[in-house]
């Protein structure tokens, strides 16, 4: 049988802080992985994502796609044997409703614009 291959990947937050490194299989979805990362997201923190659309996990400046696995998103593990690989977290800041005050649960739409035609 086949050992399957362990990625080791720490997460760096827009504040400059890190949450791991831990070791992930290479099966692992980009969907779970961004689950597992909420649940270490450090409680201190104001700006923490609600959902794991709120949150976006970018290598080597690509956008990881959640249903894709981290063998399928090609990260460069062989350059780097048994190197670490930093993710950058960027997570989508909530919206707020002008009109009443609160926060909105939806996002603006699709095109980014929220734009009357007269």
């Amino acid at each position: 049988m086949a050992v399957e291959e362990l990625v080791e990947i720490k997460f760096r937050l827009a504040d400059g802080s890190d949450i791991g490194p831990n070791k992930y299989a290479s099966s692992t979805t980009v969907g779970s992985l961004k689950e597992k990362l909420m649940a270490q997201w450090p409680k201190d923190k104001d700006s923490g994502p609600r959902t794991t659309n709120d949150v976006k996990l970018i290598n080597a400046g690509r956008i990881l796609e959640n249903s894709r696995t981290l063998g399928e998103s090609r990260l460069p593990v062989a350059e780097v044997p048994g190197g670490v690989i930093t993710m950058h977290v960027v997570v989508r800041p909530p919206i707020h409703d002008k009109n009443n005050d609160k926060l909105k649960e939806d996002s603006p739409t699709k095109g980014g614009c929220a734009c009357t035609i007269l």
